[in-house]
C-alpha cells in the first residue's frame, strides 16, 4: 500500500516536469519548421543578380560580392578539382602558375539546413558486391565532408548555398606549403580577397569557379621576398572545378610493371579469397577508332593538346613539334591523327577541364617542369592532361651550350648551334611531360639503348670531333621504341576481353626480346639504390666508358673556357655563371658510375615472365672496381684543380650584377674559392662511394662469395682511398692538404652512420686502426699528431671530433 502511494506521486511529478519539456520540444519543432518555411525561394533570394547557367548553376551578388551555387537536390556526384591558376613563381616553393590540386569525387548531403560536401572514399570498395556488402565498405572507413553550407534559399528542386567562404578559403594548402619550407606563417586575409568573376564560369559539363586570394603572413622567408613586392601580402589566384563524371564505358586497363604506366589501383572486398583485394590499373585517356576492327583508324575523339598562346617563338614551335612526336607512337599502335597540337583557342580557358593544356609557366630560378592530370578516382580514366613547362630551362641549355664552346671569338659570334640546342632539349621536355599526361611514367633505362624513350632525363650527348667539342645531335628528335611500345599497351584496341589479354602479353614479350629496359623513379631517384641502369641525366650504353667520355669533354671545355665564352659587354665575373655548370659536367654521370659498386642487374619481373626466372646478380667485380677508381679519381687534385687561366680572370661580382645560388660557395669572401669549389666536387663523389647502403651490399657480396679474392670489400675500397689521399700522395699544396681531409671526414661520415651494418662498421674500423697506426709511424710530422689524437677519441668514443660539413654544390636538376 505504501509502494502503491509513493508511485502515484513519482508519476505524477514525472507528468508535470515532461508536459513542459512536451510543450518546448513542440515549440521548437515548430519554430525550427516555421524557420524552413520561412527560407525563401530561389527566385526571390537571387533577384538582381548575374545568373551563369552550366552544371551547377551559379548566381553573382555584385552589391556583396558572393557566389551562390543552386545545388540540385538529388545526390549527384561529380570531380572536385582545386587548382592555382595564378602562381608564386618560385620553384623551392613550389606553388607555380597552372599547378593542379587533388581530384575528388564528391556529392552535396543534406542535413537539415544544412549542406556538406562529401569527398567519398574510392580507395575501398566493394565492386561487385551486394547492397549490404557495399555498405558494410561504406560504413568501414572515413568519408571525409570537405566543407559546409548553409542553405539560403530552396526550390522543390534544387537548394542554394553561399559559396563565397569556401572560395576564399585555402583549398590548395597553400599556408601549410609556406610553413612547411620555412617561409613563414602565412592564413587568408578574407578582406584582401574577392571573387574573380571573368574565369567564374559555367558550362555544359563543368563548372568554374575562381577567386583571388590574399594570404597575409608574418616572418617571410627569403624565397617569398625574392618574388613579391610586399611578402607578408602574398595574393595567388585560387580556381575551384566541379565536372560532370564521364560518360558510361570507359574499360580500365589492367597494369603491368613492364608496361609504362603509372599504377593506379583500390582494394576490393568483393574478391574472391583466391584473388588479391588489390586491384591494379594503368591511367589514361579515353581513345576509341571510328572503324574498330581495322589496323589503322581515325579516332572517334581524337586527343587534342592545347599550347599557351603566351608562349614566345621560337620556342612555341619547338613545344608543339615536341609534343607532337606522340602521334607517331599512337600510329604504331593504329590510330590516324589521334594526337594533335594546337594553340588555346581566343577566349578559352585553360583552367577548363575541356582542354589538355600545354602552359609556359614564369620563375624567378630555373626548375622543375611538370606533366600532371586530372583522373576519375573511380577508374583512372584521364579526363584533362596539364602540362607545367619552367620558361628558364631553355636559357639554362643555352648557357651550357655556351660554356662548352666558348664561340664569341668576335663580337657578332654565329650561336646559332647553341641556340638550336637548347631548343631541341625543350622540344624534349615537351615531349616528356606531355607523356606523363598521357600516363606514362619515367623510363631512366632509355639512355642506355640508344635513346629509346623520351621519358628518360636526357644529358646532352656531346662528342669530340678532331679535338674539337660538337653538339650536333646533341638530343634526339622523334618518338622512342620504348614511347611506342608504351602507347601501344596503353591504347591499342582489341575485339573482346579474351583477345585483349592475349594482346597485352605479347605486347610485354615483344618489348622484352627487344631488349628494351626499363627502370622507373623507385629505383633511381637515390643514388644510393642498387639498380646498374636507369640513372638520371646520364649518357651512354656503358656508364664508365660515358664517364670517360664526358670527362674528355670536360677537360677540352675547361682549357677553352675565357673571354670567348663572354658576350660582348658581358663582365668578366659573369664568366663563374658558365664555369660552374662544365666543371660540374660529370657530375650526373658520376651517379650513375656510383651504382655500379655493389649494383645489381634485375627487371620488374614476373612469375612465368621467363622459362628461368632471372631474379638478380651483382655488378661484375672488374666493373665495380673500375667504377671505384673513376670515383676516387674524380676527388683528387689532378681532376678538380681550375686552370689558372680561367681562376685569373675572374674577378669578385660586379657591381650592379647579383650573387646567386648558382654560383660556388666559398670561404675567401667575394673571391672565387678554387679549394672549396673542389672540395665540394669531391665530397659528392666520395659520398656516393661510400654511402651505407652501398657498403653494406658491397661487403655482403665480398664476404659471401665462394671465391672471395674476386671481389673488393669494404677494407679494401677504404685502402684505395686512403691510398690516393694519404699514403701516396706527395702534393702538398693546399687544395691537396683540404682534398685529403674531404676525403677522411667523407670515410669517417660513413662509418659513424647508423645505417652502416655493425659487421661492416667492424671491418671499416679494422681499416681505420691500420690507418691510425701509420699516422704512429709519421708521429713526427705535426700535421699527423693532431690527427692521431682525433683516432684515440674516435676509438675511445664512437665519434670523430674532426667533423666537417663542406659547402654544398650549387643546384644541378634540372639542366
Amino acid at each position: 500500500m505504501q509502494r502503491s502511494t509513493w508511485f502515484k506521486k513519482y508519476k505524477q511529478r514525472v507528468l508535470s516536469i515532461r508536459q513542459p519539456l512536451t510543450i518546448l520540444f513542440a515549440l521548437l519543432m515548430t519554430s525550427s519548421s516555421l524557420a524552413w518555411a520561412a527560407v525563401p525561394s530561389i527566385s526571390e533570394f537571387t533577384q538582381g543578380m548575374t545568373k551563369k547557367s552550366g552544371l551547377i548553376p551559379m548566381y553573382y551578388d555584385d552589391t556583396a560580392g558572393k557566389v551562390f551555387l543552386a545545388i540540385p537536390a538529388s545526390d549527384e556526384q561529380y570531380l572536385f578539382q582545386s587548382s592555382l591558376p595564378y602562381g608564386v613563381g618560385s620553384n623551392d616553393i613550389g606553388l607555380d602558375r597552372g599547378q593542379l590540386g587533388r581530384t575528388r569525387l564528391v556529392s552535396f548531403e543534406r542535413f537539415g539546413n544544412k549542406l556538406m560536401l562529401t569527398q567519398h572514399n574510392t580507395k575501398y570498395r566493394a565492386a561487385h558486391g551486394s547492397a549490404a556488402e557495399k555498405q558494410s565498405i561504406n560504413e568501414a572507413f572515413a568519408s571525409s565532408v570537405i566543407a559546409g553550407f548553409t542553405i539560403v534559399a530552396k526550390n522543390d528542386a534544387t537548394n542554394l548555398i553561399d559559396y563565397t567562404d569556401y572560395l576564399l578559403s585555402d583549398v590548395h594548402g597553400i599556408g601549410n606549403r609556406l610553413s612547411g619550407r620555412d617561409q613563414g606563417s602565412y592564413s587568408v586575409d578574407k578582406m584582401r580577397s574577392g571573387v574573380y568573376l571573368p574565369r567564374t564560369k559555367g558550362f555544359e559539363k563543368n563548372t568554374e569557379l575562381e577567386a583571388l586570394v590574399t594570404f597575409k603572413g608574418k616572418n617571410p622567408g627569403g624565397y617569398v621576398q625574392q618574388v613579391t613586392p610586399d611578402a607578408e601580402s602574398l595574393s595567388v589566384h585560387l580556381h575551384h572545378s566541379f565536372v560532370a563524371l564521364p560518360e558510361p564505358g570507359y574499360t580500365p586497363r589492367v597494369y603491368h610493371p613492364y608496361s609504362g604506366y603509372w599504377k593506379f589501383n583500390y582494394y576490393d572486398y568483393s574478391t574472391a579469397i583466391t584473388e588479391a583485394t588489390e586491384q591494379r590499373f594503368i591511367t589514361r585517356h579515353r581513345l576509341e577508332k571510328k572503324t574498330p576492327h581495322a589496323a589503322m583508324s581515325e579516332a572517334i575523339e581524337p586527343i587534342v593538346y592545347y599550347l599557351d598562346p603566351g608562349i614566345p617563338e621560337p620556342v612555341m614551335s619547338s613545344l608543339k613539334e615536341g609534343a607532337s612526336w606522340w602521334n607517331q607512337a599512337f600510329e604504331a599502335a593504329g590510330f590516324k591523327n589521334a594526337f594533335q597540337v594546337k594553340v588555346l583557342p581566343e577566349g578559352a580557358d585553360p583552367m577548363d577541364v575541356r582542354y589538355n593544356v600545354i602552359n609556359w609557366v614564369h620563375r624567378a630560378t630555373r626548375g622543375w617542369s611538370y606533366g600532371s592530370s586530372v583522373v576519375d578516382p573511380r577508374t583512372g580514366e584521364i579526363i584533362k592532361g596539364h602540362v607545367t613547362l619552367g620558361s628558364l630551362r631553355v636559357r639554362q641549355d643555352y648557357l651550357i651550350a655556351l660554356g662548352l664552346t666558348s664561340p664569341f671569338t668576335d663580337g657578332n659570334a654565329d650561336t646559332s648551334a647553341q641556340q638550336e640546342m637548347a631548343l631541341d632539349r625543350i622540344k624534349q621536355l615537351s615531349a616528356h611531360e606531355v607523356g606523363h599526361t598521357l600516363g606514362i611514367a619515367h623510363n631512366f633505362a632509355a639512355s642506355e639503348n640508344s635513346r629509346a624513350s623520351v621519358m628518360d632525363y636526357p644529358h646532352p650527348r656531346i662528342t669530340l670531333v678532331d679535338g674539337n667539342i660538337s653538339l650536333e645531335n646533341a638530343y634526339d628528335k622523334g618518338i622512342g621504341d620504348w614511347d611506342k611500345h608504351a602507347v601501344t599497351y596503353g591504347y591499342a584496341t582489341f575485339a573482346n576481353d579474351k583477345e585483349e589479354v592475349e594482346a597485352l602479353s605479347k605486347i610485354i614479350v615483344k618489348a622484352r626480346n627487344a631488349g628494351l629496359a626499363f627502370k622507373s623513379d623507385s629505383d633511381t631517384r637515390s643514388s644510393r639504390h642498387g639498380s646498374a641502369n636507369g640513372h638520371m641525366w646520364e649518357n651512354g650504353d656503358d656508364p664508365l666508358d660515358a664517364f670517360d667520355d664526358i670527362s674528355n669533354i670536360r677537360n677540352v671545355a675547361l682549357k677553352n673556357l675565357g673571354i670567348n665564352t663572354l658576350a660582348e659587354n658581358a663582365s668578366l665575373s659573369s664568366l663563374e655563371n658558365s664555369l660552374v655548370p662544365i666543371y660540374l659536367l660529370h657530375r650526373y654521370q658520376l651517379e650513375a658510375v656510383a651504382k655500379q659498386v655493389g649494383g645489381l642487374h634485375y627487371e620488374y619481373e614476373r612469375k612465368g615472365d621467363y622459362v628461368t626466372p632471372q631474379g638478380q646478380t651483382f655488378v661484375a667485380p672488374q666493373v665495380q672496381q673500375r667504377a671505384m677508381q673513376q670515383l676516387i679519381k674524380a676527388s683528387t687534385t689532378s681532376y678538380l684543380a681550375m686552370p689558372d687561366s680561367v681562376l685569373s680572370l675572374i674577378p669578385p661580382t660586379a657591381y650592379g650584377d647579383d650573387v646567386t645560388r648558382e654560383q660556388f660557395k666559398g670561404k675567401m669572401g667575394l673571391m672565387l674559392d678554387p679549394v672549396s669549389a673542389a672540395a665540394s666536387a669531391a665530397d659528392f663523389s666520395l659520398s656516393l662511394l661510400l654511402h651505407p647502403e652501398r657498403l653494406n651490399r658491397l661487403e655482403w657480396q665480398a664476404t659471401s662469395s665462394k671465391d672471395r679474392r674476386k671481389k673488393v670489400g669494404v677494407k679494401l675500397l677504404l685502402k684505395q682511398i686512403l691510398n690516393v689521399h694519404w699514403y701516396k700522395n706527395d702534393s702538398d699544396g693546399p687544395l691537396a692538404k683540404r682534398l685529403q681531409l674531404v676525403a677522411l671526414n667523407a670515410i669517417m661520415k660513413a662509418v659513424t652512420n647508423d645505417s652502416l651494418a655493425p659487421e661492416v662498421k667492424l671491418a671499416a674500423d679494422e681499416t681505420l686502426l691500420e690507418f691510425a697506426e701509420w699516422l704512429d709511424d709519421n708521429a713526427d710530422d705535426d700535421k699527423y699528431e693532431i690527427l692521431h689524437g682525433y683516432f684515440d677519441t674516435y676509438f675511445a668514443s664512437g665519434s670523430w671530433p674532426a667533423a666537417f660539413e663542406v659547402m654544398p654544390l650549387p643546384p644541378g636538376s634540372p639542366i
